[in-house]
């Protein structure tokens, strides 16, 4: 693994960041630094191998650190389950299907030069590992996030993020991006990836300029929504603040970024909050079922390509190459549908005698599909979109100002990631711990909901019945 001494220290360091945090603040803000910050400066790329356990990396580490706190610091418990028997069955097969996974895999894949290994119950045991602590955050959110208060300070704390971390990325993209180089010992992808459209995109600490550039993003949506509802003894500042991380987002370098940003920051400026939550149920049904259309080929391809080929030819042409690709994972995942063809780069296609990989993977979608199947893109995919329907299924028996500004504007930020997911393998662990802020909330209002009606019912048929 790369990565010199400082980068190993900073790995086991940040339990004890997280357990000083959970002594210093309330357990919303301590839950969300300790996520958002490591994957702020933790090293990417850099991990404790052990065996028969998933590599400690700048993932895991938060999420077990931040439960650390939880269980043993604060003594307090989270459930896993949540109310709604749809998102139970996702975390069951999110936890599991690689189990089947391994099963459905136990060939080697020879060429004349190389083969890959098989599937052994070993990897089955770390995948299942691995994926439970990837759902930490999102249990640990629908108990400490779920409320209007904790969601104002998750967007609070992205502002503060960006402006922050901001410093480091107006360097990168004025010197080129070293940061991670000079402080952990390497650079975490090919250099050719941070020259764009004249200039360098800033890297910093992540692994790549795309996951820098949706952090912004995520910054810049926040603070168009603390602009929008904020006292006006401090909008003035606000809209400073606000004004600064729309230049954070431009130094950013990111078509993608730029036209989610054209587009989400006026609907959240003036856009009623149901609306933003319908826009937000439209953007998830679409990365849901786009699998399906893809695969049935129902998604206009030559036109999208003649349009970026419009607006760009250098983007245009990386649109062709990626579509290309898709296409032949696409035609390799059908051939094992449902569980996928698991990992050691089982997923992908090989030159018949090297064995050296001839295609490269981009979307996020594309890759669990491949390696996890049907079933596996279903568990993930579904169990991240599931709390935007839930928050639109119950905001359409809400008047809109009872409906929680902040949980709009997260539903959003958690649309759009998945949307992303379509081009980009972009998925920021910060996404799973927004996917349980609002999961936490929902099952709030669908509560209030239902007592509401209950208590609606007594009064029209038990008018003698006192209501407590």
């Amino acid at each position: 693994m790369p990565g010199n001494q400082i980068a190993y220290v900073m790995l086991y360091l940040w339990p004890v960041v997280a357990w000083v945090l959970y002594t210093r603040l309330d357990p919303a803000r301590a839950l969300v630094w300790t996520i958002l910050g490591g994957y702020m400066v933790l090293p990417p790329l850099t991990a404790i191998d052990l065996p028969m356990v998933p590599d400690f990396d700048k993932y895991s580490i938060p999420n077990l650190a931040a439960a650390a706190a939880v269980v043993f610091l604060l003594k307090e418990r989270f459930s896993l389950w949540p109310s709604s028997l749809l998102a139970r069955l996702l975390i069951l097969l999110y936890v599991m299907s690689p189990f089947a996974t391994v099963l459905g895999n136990g060939d080697r894949m020879v060429f004349e030069q190389a083969s890959l290994p098989a599937m052994r119950i070993y990897d089955s045991l770390a995948a299942v590992a691995g994926q439970f602590i990837v759902l930490l955050p999102f249990f640990m959110a629908r108990k400490y996030l779920a409320t209007p208060k904790a969601q104002r300070a998750v967007l609070v704390c992205l502002v503060m993020a960006g402006v922050i971390y901001s410093l480091p990325m107006l360097w990168e993209a004025r010197m080129s991006p070293q940061i991670n180089l000079m402080i952990y010992g390497f650079f975490q992808h090919d250099f050719s990836q941070a020259v764009r459209f004249g200039g360098y995109r800033p890297f910093v600490f992540m692994p790549h300029a795309l996951w820098v550039a949706f952090f912004a993003l995520m910054c810049l949506l926040a603070s168009i929504t603390l602009f929008r509802i904020g006292p006006a003894a401090v909008r003035h500042k606000q809209f400073l603040v606000m004004l600064y991380l729309i230049l954070v987002v431009l130094i950013c370098r990111s078509a993608g970024v730029w036209v989610y940003a054209s587009l989400l920051g006026p609907l959240i400026l003036i856009a009623p909050r149901r609306l933003q939550v319908t826009v937000a149920a439209v953007m998830a049904a679409v990365v849901i079922t786009y699998p399906l259309l893809r695969g049935l080929h129902l998604v206009p391809v030559d036109d999208i390509l003649a349009f970026a080929m419009r607006m760009n030819e250098e983007r245009g042409l990386s649109l062709a190459f990626r579509i290309t690709n898709e296409d032949l994972l696409l035609a390799h995942a059908a051939e094992r549908p449902w569980f996928g063809w698991g990992g050691y780069g089982r997923s992908l296609l090989h030159d018949p005698i090297s064995g050296q990989i001839s295609v490269i993977a981009d979307g996020g979608w594309v890759i669990t599909l491949g390696v996890y199947g049907w079933l596996g893109y279903i568990a993930e995919f579904g169990l991240l979109a599931l709390p935007v329907f839930l928050i639109w299924r119950e905001a359409r028996h809400l008047r809109g100002a009872d409906l929680s500004p902040y949980a709009s504007t997260l539903a959003l930020i958690l649309a759009a990631n998945l949307f992303d997911m379509l081009p980009n393998d972009t998925l920021i662990p910060f996404t799973w711990l927004v996917a349980g802020a609002l999961s936490g909330y929902a099952e709030a209002l669908a509560a209030a909901r239902q007592q509401k009606t209950r208590h609606d019912f007594d009064i029209a048929f038990n008018p003698n019945r006192t209501i407590l």
